[in-house]
């Protein structure tokens, strides 16, 4: 008898896989409140293309983003290999909350640029040295 797994990966696949389900399984467990969590999933057979929108609350935002980056990296890695299985190329966009996602990450950037703007840049002629050691 063969293993099913063996015996069903052997035949071509029309289906398309759950990216918005993997999606899901891979971020929820960053989320404080996972129900906040809202995935859209955008597959173009003509196009070869996959983009996955995730919106949730912006606290968990550094959580889900890591260290670096490092999380979403990963899960972005994840989502172009199974992508790259069926041959489609994957996108993944984030927004900070499901709820009027884009003009809160407007109003996040333009925050940020103002409190960037107040401070005076130090001259950029003269580098900038180690302060010296107190005997």
């Amino acid at each position: 008898m063969s293993d099913p797994v063996v015996a069903n990966s052997a035949q071509p696949s029309t289906a398309s896989p759950d990216f918005a389900g993997l999606v899901k399984f891979l971020v929820e467990p960053f989320l404080e409140s996972p129900q906040s969590l809202s995935v859209d999933c955008e597959v173009s057979p003509r196009r070869g293309r996959v983009l996955v929108r995730l919106a949730f609350e912006g606290e968990d935002k550094g959580r889900v983003f890591g260290r670096g980056g490092r999380n979403i990296q990963a899960i972005r890695t994840v989502l172009q290999a199974v992508a790259q299985t069926v041959g489609y190329s994957a996108h993944l966009d984030v927004y900070g909350s499901h709820s009027n996602s884009r003009e809160a990450d407007a109003d996040d950037k333009s925050s940020s640029d103002r409190s960037s703007s107040d401070k005076p840049s130090p001259p950029r002629s003269q580098p900038r040295r180690p302060p010296k050691p107190r005997s």
